[in-house]
């Protein structure tokens, strides 16, 4: 017996052929379906890929200051998804700064950065940077780094304990990374809404006070995290000291709004959780 079987219940009766989820809370990790199932986990693959971005700003190879892309742009622009570039295509839609506009181009860019600054292949950076650390041997980039590492939810649980308490990257830069950059600027998430302000931190999305939204209506305005087109989110909620990942393949759209904040409000209402 689980004190988050309501919760698991609903996910039972998901329309998804199959999905595979984890909870971590004060009283441990509980998983629910396959946890070792493997699939892509479509944007989900972004704030991976952000980790190894800032361990190569630590290390010295690269710096949030850098200049890549368009007049203006750099790192931590590209990061926050406010370098200008839109979802897909080299061609930028707007200066620097002056919006948030959400990018897989700008993430390429950095990943194109990293391998021109230290000589290797991102592919092989984020590996030896991120997956082998953590020990997620399950894990791999299998294209694009914005949308293309495979992974399982065993794995993912091993990178939402480095989202909680990083053991790769500072405190300072971990703040750093979970807290709004250009915090005024107004934006869309996409298959959800515009908002002003939109706030996003270095890699992940801010919760905020956006309505609607992914997560639930009891998770703080500090949860951040990702979700994926594919079907697939992560969340960590600091103030109510829990994290989930969920895995499954049925494109967000066709039923993320409709099942997924009731589900997370679930969750954190079966650990007695509230904003």
């Amino acid at each position: 017996m689980s004190v988050l079987d309501s919760a698991f219940g609903l996910a039972d009766a998901w329309p998804v052929a199959e999905s595979s989820i984890a909870v971590i809370h004060a009283g441990g990790t509980e998983f629910h379906g396959d946890e070792h199932r493997r699939q892509r986990i479509a944007s989900v693959s972004k704030p991976l890929a952000a980790w190894a971005f800032l361990i190569a700003v630590e290390e010295g190879s690269i710096s949030l200051s850098d200049a890549v892309g368009q007049t203006g742009c750099t790192v931590e622009h590209l990061l926050a998804h406010a370098g200008g570039y839109g979802f897909d295509g080299v061609k930028p839609l707007g200066r620097p700064g002056t919006k948030r506009i959400y990018s897989n181009t700008g993430f390429e860019m950095l990943a194109e950065h990293v391998e021109h600054s230290t000589g290797i292949a991102f592919v092989e950076y984020i590996d030896d940077a991120v997956f082998a650390p953590l020990g997620m041997h399950n894990t791999a980039l299998e294209g694009s780094c914005a949308k293309d590492v495979h992974s399982t939810a065993s794995d993912l649980v091993l990178f939402l304990e480095e989202l909680r308490s990083p053991t790769l990257i500072a405190s300072d830069t971990h703040m750093r990374a979970i807290s709004p950059a250009f915090p005024e600027l107004a934006g869309v998430v996409p298959g959800i809404g515009s908002f002003d302000p939109c706030p996003w931190g270095l890699g992940v999305e801010i919760r905020g006070h956006k309505t609607p939204h992914w997560t639930g209506t009891r998770n703080s305005s500090s949860t951040f995290g990702h979700f994926g087109g594919i079907g697939t989110f992560m969340w960590v909620d600091p103030v109510a000291d829990v994290a989930c990942i969920m895995i499954a393949e049925r494109e967000f759209d066709e039923w993320g709004m409709d099942h997924w904040p009731t589900f997370n409000d679930a969750i954190l209402s079966c650990l007695g959780r509230s904003r």
